[in-house]
C-alpha cells in the first residue's frame, strides 16, 4: 500500500482525494472576501481555519489531539495528531498534494469523494488563505515513517517539499507568521480569544483534547488543556457554574439522532436555571452559527409544542389558559444544538445561519419524540418546567397590562417626551444624539454646554432597576427607566421598533468612579437585556470626560489617563497647576463641551456585540445574585480594562 495513500472505514485519504477548484488569485488584494475582515477578528480567523483541519480529521474518526502555540514574535503554531496531508503527486496538478493545499484555493479533502464525511471548512479556503496572508508559513507532514516539510513566504513557494526526518508519529505541525501588511490594526493575539473558541470545540467534539499554550511572556507562561468527555452536556454544566446561576432540575436533559440516509446527525443538550433569560448556542458542523438557522428554528418549534401538549395533558394548562409561547418556555433556559451534515448550506459569507431544511424536520423529530418520553418518565422535572413557564407567561400578562398603561397615559399628556429631556432642534436620526447624563448638576452644564442642533440631554438621578434580577413587567412604569424608554421612542420587548430610534447616537455619560461604573453597567444591561439591536447596530456609545486638567500659563491641557498627565507634565516642565477631576459636576458647560461633548475633540468608547454569548456571559456574572463568579471575574480582568468591548 503507498504510504501516501490511507484507507480506512472504507473511504481514501490520498493525493487523489484533494480536488482543484481554482487558483490562489486575489487573496491578498481582497482578504475581507474570505476572513471578513483583516481587524482582530480576520487575524485570529487564520488559527480557527487551521484548527478546523484538525477538528475534521477528528470528526473522521482519526485525531484525538491538537496542540496551539502562541509562540514569541506572535508566531502560531498548530500541530495535530491526525493522518497527516497527502504528500503524494496530485494527479491532474502534477505536484505533491500538501503543496496544492496550501497554494490553490478551493483544494481540500472537502468536495467529495471520501476524504470527509462532515466538515467544518464549507468553502475549503483554509490552509491556502492562511498561507496567502501569512508572511511566512511552514508545514511538516509525518505519514509514520518519514516527515516532509516545505516553507511558504505569502503564499508563494520558497522551498519544495521535502524529507526532513523520520518519526513513527503521524499528523500535520503548521507554523506561521501573520503578514503585518495585510493586518495592520494588529497582529497580536489574544489568549481569551483563542480559549473560548478552542475551549468550544472541545466541548463539541467529545473525547478530542485541545492544548493551548501562551510562552509570549516567558515571567508568565499561559497553557489551558481543554478535554470534554460529556460533550456538550458538559458544555452547559460549565455555562451555569461559570456564570454562578443556579439550576431548577438536577441533570442536564440531553438528546441525539440521526436521519436514516446517516447523511446528518443533531445533539441537543439543555437545563433549566432560574434567572429570566435565556441562552441558545447552536453549531452546523462546528460553526457557531450566530444567527440560528433551520437548527434552531426546529428546536424553538418543537420545544415549545411538546411543553404546551405535556401542561395540557396533566391538566397544569387549564382549559381556559392561552397555550405558553416560545418565550415563556425558553425563560431561564441554556440550550446547545450541535448538528452535524454532509453538504452543510449556510447562508452569507460569515456562515452564521444553516438553511439546510432537512435538519429542521430532524432536530423537530428528536425533541417532539425524545423530549415527550422524558417529560413522561420524569414528572417532578416536568412540574418545574411548567411552573417556571406558568411564572414567565404570568409575568408577561403584568407587562403587557403595564405596557398598555403607559401608552394610554402617554396618549393622554400633552406631549409623551419626559419632562426632563432637554431636545435638540434637528429630527434626523442619523445626526443626533442624546447623552444620558448622571446626576442633575453635570445634567444642567450638558444642558448649557451642548450644541442644541443636533445634542438632546436626559438627566438621570438616583439608582436604576437591575434588570437582571428583574422582567418586563418591573421595567415598564419604573421611574428611572421610562423617561429612557420614552426619550428614544423605539418601544423594548416585543414592541421593539430600530426605525423608530430617535437618535443616531446614545451616549452615557457618568463620573470615572465606582458609582459611574454601576450606572454605566446597569443601562448597558438593561440596552442589552431590552434593546439590543441598539447595541448590535453599533449606537451605544460611553463618553470619556477627561481625569485631569493641567493649566500652565492660563493654558489648559487635559489628560484622560495617567500616563497621558505625566506625558504632558514632562512635555510642558516647569510648574504647573493640576486638577482632578472627581466627576462631571466640578466641571463647567464650556470645559464639558471642549472635553467630553464636541466632536472635534471628545474621546467616546462604542459599545460592540463581538460575541452576543461572552456578553451575556458579562452581564449575567456583574449583576447576577452570585458573588463569587463576579468577585474572580473583576481580579481576573481589572487589569485589562483599556476599552470597552462587551
Amino acid at each position: 500500500m503507498n504510504t501516501n495513500e490511507i484507507n480506512q472505514s472504507g473511504g481514501k485519504y490520498g493525493a487523489g482525494e484533494i480536488q482543484v477548484l481554482e487558483g490562489l488569485e486575489a487573496v491578498r488584494k481582497r482578504p475581507g472576501m474570505y476572513i471578513g475582515t483583516t481587524g482582530s477578528r480576520g487575524l485570529h480567523h487564520l488559527v480557527y481555519e487551521i484548527v478546523d483541519n484538525g477538528i475534521d480529521e477528528a470528526l473522521a474518526g482519526f485525531c484525538t489531539k491538537i496542540e496551539v502555540d502562541i509562540l514569541p514574535g506572535d508566531i502560531i503554531r498548530v500541530k495535530d495528531n491526525g493522518r497527516g496531508i497527502p504528500v503524494g503527486i496530485h494527479p491532474t496538478a502534477g505536484i505533491p498534494a500538501v503543496t496544492v493545499v496550501f497554494t490553490v484555493l478551493h483544494a481540500g479533502g472537502k468536495f467529495g469523494g471520501s476524504g470527509y464525511k462532515v466538515s467544518g471548512g464549507l468553502h475549503g479556503v483554509g490552509a491556502s488563505v492562511v498561507n496567502a496572508l501569512s508572511e511566512w508559513l511552514e508545514v511538516e507532514v509525518c505519514d509514520g515513517e518519514k516527515v516532509y516539510g516545505q516553507k511558504f513566504a505569502g503564499g508563494n513557494i520558497v522551498t519544495d517539499l521535502k524529507v526532513i526526518g523520520e518519526s513513527k508519529e503521524k499528523g500535520t505541525t503548521i507554523t506561521f507568521k501573520a503578514d503585518p501588511e495585510i493586518f495592520k490594526e494588529t497582529t497580536v493575539y489574544d489568549y481569551e480569544v483563542l480559549q473560548t473558541r478552542l475551549r468550544e470545540q472541545a466541548f463539541l467534539n467529545a473525547g478530542v483534547r485541545i492544548i493551548l499554550r501562551d510562552t509570549r511572556n516567558a515571567d508568565e507562561p499561559r497553557s489551558d488543556d481543554f478535554h470534554y468527555s460529556g460533550g456538550i452536556k458538559s458544555f452547559v454544566e460549565y455555562i451555569h457554574k461559570k456564570r454562578g446561576l443556579s439550576v431548577i432540575h438536577d441533570d442536564v436533559i440531553s438528546f441525539s439522532g440521526k436521519l436514516p440516509n446517516d447523511t446528518a446527525s443533531a445533539e441537543i443538550a439543555f437545563q433549566y436555571n432560574d434567572s429570566y433569560n435565556d441562552l441558545i448556542l447552536s453549531f452546523a458542523n462546528n460553526i457557531h452559527t450566530m444567527d440560528g438557522g433551520t437548527h434552531e428554528d426546529g428546536f424553538k418549534r418543537a420545544f415549545t409544542r411538546v411543553i404546551n401538549d405535556y401542561a395540557r395533558k396533566y391538566n397544569l394548562l387549564k382549559e381556559n389558559d392561552k397555550n405558553f409561547s416560545g418565550d415563556d418556555v425558553r425563560e431561564g433556559l441554556t440550550a446547545i444544538i450541535s448538528v452535524k451534515l454532509q453538504n452543510a448550506q449556510f447562508e452569507g459569507q460569515t456562515k452564521t445561519r444553516l438553511g439546510n431544511t432537512e435538519i429542521k424536520g430532524l432536530v423537530d423529530g428528536i425533541l417532539t419524540d425524545k423530549f415527550t418520553n422524558y417529560l413522561e418518565e420524569n414528572p417532578t422535572v416536568g412540574k418545574a418546567i411548567v411552573e417556571k413557564a406558568l411564572a414567565a407567561s404570568r409575568a408577561r400578562d403584568a407587562a403587557k397590562k403595564a405596557r398598555d398603561l403607559v401608552r394610554r397615559k402617554s396618549a393622554m399628556e400633552s406631549a409623551s417626551l419626559p419632562g426632563k429631556l432637554a431636545d435638540c432642534q434637528s429630527k434626523n436620526a442619523e445626526e443626533t444624539e442624546i447623552y444620558i447624563v448622571e446626576g442633575d448638576s453635570a445634567g444642567g452644564s450638558a444642558k448649557s454646554g451642548r450644541d442644541r442642533r443636533f445634542q438632546a440631554i436626559l438627566p438621570l438621578w438616583g439608582k436604576m432597576l437591575n434588570v437582571e434580577k428583574a422582567r418586563l413587567d418591573k421595567v415598564y412604569g419604573n421611574e428611572k427607566l421610562m423617561p429612557i424608554i420614552l426619550a428614544l421612542g423605539c418601544g423594548i420587548g416585543e414592541d421593539f421598533d430600530i426605525n423608530k430610534l430617535r437618535y443616531g447616537k446614545v451616549i452615557i455619560m457618568a463620573d470615572a468612579d465606582i458609582d459611574g461604573s454601576h450606572i454605566r453597567t446597569l443601562l448597558l444591561t438593561f440596552f442589552f437585556r431590552f434593546m439590543k439591536p441598539i447595541v448590535e447596530q453599533g449606537h451605544v456609545y460611553i463618553a470619556q470626560p477627561p481625569l485631569y486638567r493641567i493649566t500652565k500659563n492660563k493654558k489648559h491641557f487635559y489628560a484622560f489617563t495617567d500616563e497621558e498627565r505625566d506625558k504632558i507634565l514632562v512635555k510642558l516642565g516647569g510648574s504647573n497647576e493640576i486638577q482632578r477631576y472627581k466627576g462631571l459636576g466640578e466641571m463647567d458647560a464650556e470645559q464639558l463641551w471642549e472635553t467630553t461633548m464636541n466632536p472635534e475633540t471628545r474621546m467616546m468608547l462604542k459599545v460592540s456585540l463581538e460575541d452576543a454569548a461572552a456578553a451575556d456571559e458579562t452581564f449575567t456574572i456583574l449583576m447576577g445574585d452570585n458573588v463569587a463568579p463576579r468577585r474572580e471575574f473583576i481580579e481576573q480582568n481589572a487589569k485589562y480594562v483599556k476599552n470597552l468591548d462587551v
